[in-house]
């Protein structure tokens, strides 16, 4: 039991996906410019890593490991996220449409997050167990979850600021996320 807190601990706060990892950073400064479409993209990346994270252990250890295709995990993975996301993106568009077409096109980019595909591939590599694989894929996804609609809260409040001209849009995106790191990384010397 402590071992699966350890890990939910870890993938949320001290290895979080987005501010210490650095994966999935496309979404991240693509979709947090509103808290609604954040927390909307939070969910669905939420679902699709979870549940690939458990579908892809099952494709390793029952297909490619006995067959000895381990070298194909990286492209198994990827078709069974992009089988995921397809069903995400046909839920979402008859079931809530404002939620589709708010997330434009980085819904179909859940495919090639690095952030899916990472918690795929860091389970194998941590040859974590079929319960393990599926807590740290929720636990990452709720850190990329919380790391977004915090950075929407921080976009949000940066609408009423005043920067130099230099530092409008883009630039003054990457401060903050830069900023929101390095806030992040006062949780990385934490040992239990």
């Amino acid at each position: 039991m402590s071992n699966i807190f350890l890990i939910v601990f870890g993938a949320v706060l001290t290895e979080n996906f987005i501010f210490s990892r650095f994966y999935g950073i496309c979404p991240f400064l693509g979709v947090s410019d509103k808290p609604s479409t954040a927390l909307g993209m939070g969910m669905a990346v939420t679902f699709v890593m979870t549940v690939s994270s458990a579908a892809t252990y099952c494709a390793y250890y029952l297909l490619l490991k006995p067959f000895g295709l381990e070298y194909l995990k990286t492209i198994a993975f990827i078709l069974v996220i992009a089988a995921l996301v397809q069903f995400i993106e046909m839920f979402l568009k008859k079931y809530a449409p404002s939620l589709y077409g708010a997330l434009g096109i980085y819904l179909p980019l859940i495919t090639t997050n690095c952030a899916v595909l990472g918690a795929a591939l860091v389970n194998i590599q941590e040859q974590r167990s079929f319960i393990e694989s599926v807590m740290f894929g929720a636990s990452s996804a709720l850190g990329f979850t919380m790391a977004i609609c915090v950075f929407a809260g921080v976009r949000a409040k940066m609408e009423f600021s005043n920067p130099p001209k230099a530092f409008r849009g883009f630039p003054i995106l990457l401060i903050a996320a830069a900023l929101a790191a390095m806030a992040f990384s006062g949780f990385s010397g934490m040992k239990f």
